[in-house]
């Protein structure tokens, strides 16, 4: 439910700013939704007792006067008691700029790090397969294999030793 008001307030927004402001407007919701990961934020947020204009103000602590636009969007947001939706709102917008860039983040999930070159040659071969640009962070975990994930593309791709061992199990059992 939140993701869906979030695109309207999304589509709102780009409908009325300038290209420019694009990633300016981006990066000022990111830097204000990465506040949202602190507990006592969000319960000021989103505690009854406090009133709008107070968690408005809050909020446009953060915020540089001089982005009118951004100050306005804030101020609606808290007139609507719709603060909370900025991380979901910072989130929808990206993932808006990315389509219009045609670039992509996504994740390689590996036990081992992988280094550089590696990395790169995912991300061609990615960008060969889906025509995107797409740029790869990595995590380590105690998967056995490989694991590549671009969210806003739909793509998962996992290599992994129990998988290999499962499908070959499956194809000698078919072939008896």
């Amino acid at each position: 439910m939140e993701e869906l008001i979030a695109k309207r307030y999304v589509k709102a927004l780009l409908e009325v700013i300038s290209t420019e402001q694009k990633s300016s407007f981006g990066e000022v919701l990111n830097s204000i939704s990465s506040l949202f990961s602190d507990g006592n934020i969000i319960e000021k947020i989103n505690s009854p007792l406090i009133s709008s204009s107070d968690k408005t103000a809050f909020i446009l602590e953060a915020i540089p006067e001089d982005n009118i636009s951004m100050v306005n969007f804030i101020k609606i947001l808290g007139e609507n008691n719709r603060l909370n939706l900025i991380p979901t709102i910072a989130s929808s917008l990206n993932q808006e700029l990315q389509k219009e860039r045609n670039e992509y983040e996504g994740i390689v999930t590996s036990s081992n790090e992988l280094d550089g070159t590696e990395l790169t040659d995912l991300e061609n071969s990615l960008k060969t397969y889906t025509g995107s640009t797409i740029k790869l962070t990595q995590q380590k975990s105690d998967l056995d294999g490989i694991k590549v994930t671009v969210d806003d593309l739909g793509i998962e791709v996992n290599f992994s030793k129990q998988r290999v061992k499962e499908q070959l199990i499956d194809f000698i059992t078919k072939s008896i």
